[in-house]
């Protein structure tokens, strides 16, 4: 990493944190994490701003506004907007265990993909909480959102399709003319390790919404409230304006 790499994306793959990485002049490198805390420690002195896609705040009942207007602005790809386990679910080891709780608190069963963030969750609302630069550098945010402000528009074909790649490449390019290179550099950097092109894509949609290369940061929602332990309840995203999600 150079001195000037500063705006990270980092995309959960499931067993693995991809990040990207990004200088004033645009991609700079891409790595692999164990985990988010490892992720951290390696951008906290330099990023600016190190957007993730794992949920950081909260709320008691389930429902946090910021998803439920992120599911309207995808609209056809409501979908990749995942609900967050309640706070009592997460630190329970077994999902069928906080499934219960979270269904006792919400009414809803705990899909097994927001189960198998909670570690990471956990070690999120850590970071914020122990290190006085995090609340000023970590945001929460989703890659599809990502895309779909940089867009303009809702996007149309399923990320995992090769009509999904090429439509999001072209947002990507859209964008920055050098962002096929960079995600084929990104792709290189990172071959070996248990990332697919798709977590990539998803990493490079975060770092670009980091990075400062054109158009503002906004919030979903303009005001984020937080939760009980005051961690915001909100998904950021870069655009030449605020989405129309009304």
């Amino acid at each position: 990493m150079t001195d000037d790499a500063a705006w990270v994306g980092a995309h959960y793959c499931g067993d693995v944190w991809l990040a990207v990485a990004f200088d004033a002049d645009g991609f700079d490198h891409a790595d692999v994490f164990d985990g988010v805390g490892d992720c951290w420690l390696r951008y906290q002195e330099a990023a600016d701003r190190l957007l993730v896609d794992v949920p950081v705040g909260l709320p008691d009942d389930g429902d946090r506004e910021c998803d439920r207007l992120a599911r309207r602005a995808l609209g056809p790809l409501a979908s990749a907007v995942v609900s967050p386990p309640v706070p009592d679910a997460v630190r329970k080891r077994r999902h069928g265990v906080a499934s219960s709780v979270h269904e006792r608190q919400t009414g809803e069963a705990l899909s097994e993909q927001a189960f198998a963030m909670s570690d990471e969750i956990a070690v999120l609302r850590e970071l914020l909480t122990e290190f006085p630069r995090a609340p000023d550098v970590l945001a929460e945010s989703n890659p599809e959102l990502c895309c779909r402000a940089i867009a303009g528009a809702p996007l149309e074909r399923d990320p995992a399709t090769a009509g999904g790649y090429a439509e999001r490449m072209r947002t990507l390019a859209s964008l920055d003319r050098d962002a096929p290179p960079a995600v084929q550099a990104a792709a290189e950097a990172v071959a070996g390790h248990d990332v697919a092109v798709r977590d990539v894509l998803d990493a490079m949609a975060l770092a670009y919404s980091a990075w400062p290369g054109s158009g503002d940061v906004y919030s979903l929602p303009p005001d984020p409230p937080t939760d009980a332990e005051g961690y915001p309840m909100r998904l950021v995203y870069r655009a030449d304006g605020p989405l129309d999600v009304a």
